[in-house]
């Protein structure tokens, strides 16, 4: 499976988001990507008075991207949108993956919600705005199983224990980590996920500044069930792409066999 991360700088402008988002989906499938994975908030992420309104699985949102997938015969994980929760006051942060053909092969709501206090800086409060997702979701990817979680869920290793439980050989990480913490702690929680889950980690970002107070990582990678960080997205907007070889994946399985020598969960 060959597949790309996909890094933005999205901002207020969602037209001008989403062309972008367009234009590295096609660089993605020119080079051969089967697979395309884009960052949390790909559509929006600007001051919350600006925000598109939130829309439905089946929404507009859902259709741009499953246009692509299907125009590109690729198979797209959408970053994160705001999906219409569950009360006026509240969205849910969605991730959707389509298939070759665009139809929307799952939906992940995002479990772990970032509500945290950084010294000197704005806080953030992602629960006053939004509903936290009770579902662990797997899909299967050219009959390769693939986990799906979202940013903040990157420090709960019980979510990826879960999902390698469930089968994923490939983890999915839409992200918009904050600069603050992302030179400390982005590539550590990421390649720890891969070593712990014994399984390829695809983390795509967002980069740069994108509203008065907030500023994202970015450093989209690659990461193999080693550890290894086997392509990057450098420090700007752009793609990279590798290919998995679950054959790897067998390998460190049987190698250091952590994942069937588990005794708790």
């Amino acid at each position: 499976m060959r597949v790309a991360v996909c890094q933005l700088n999205s901002r207020a402008d969602r037209a001008a988001n989403l062309a972008v988002a367009a234009d590295l989906l096609a660089r993605a499938a020119d080079a051969g990507a089967d697979l395309a994975v884009l960052p949390e908030y790909v559509d929006y992420l600007g001051p919350a008075d600006g925000e598109p309104k939130p829309e439905p699985v089946d929404g507009k949102f859902a259709e741009f991207f499953a246009a692509a997938a299907a125009r590109h015969g690729m198979w797209v994980a959408a970053g994160s949108f705001h999906e219409a929760g569950p009360d006026a006051a509240h969205t849910y942060n969605t991730s959707l993956v389509f298939d070759r053909g665009g139809a929307l092969a799952a939906a992940y709501r995002k479990i772990h919600l970032f509500d945290v206090e950084i010294p000197g800086r704005a806080p953030y409060r992602e629960s006053a705005t939004v509903a936290p997702g009770d579902e662990v979701v797997t899909v299967a990817v050219d009959g390769v199983d693939v986990g799906l979680s979202i940013c903040y869920d990157l420090r709960f290793p019980e979510l990826y224990r879960r999902l390698t439980i469930a089968g994923a050989r490939v983890l999915l990480v839409p992200a918009a980590f904050t600069a603050h913490t992302g030179r400390d702690h982005w590539e550590v929680l990421l390649r720890a996920r891969a070593i712990e889950s014994q399984c390829y980690v695809v983390a795509a970002g967002q980069i740069g500044d994108h509203e008065p107070g907030r500023s994202c990582f970015g450093r989209s990678m690659i990461i193999d069930p080693w550890g290894t960080v086997v392509a990057q997205v450098p420090d700007t907007v752009g793609i990279a792409v590798a290919d998995l070889d679950m054959g790897r994946v067998a390998q460190v399985r049987q190698v250091v066999p952590s994942v069937a020598n588990r005794r708790l969960g």
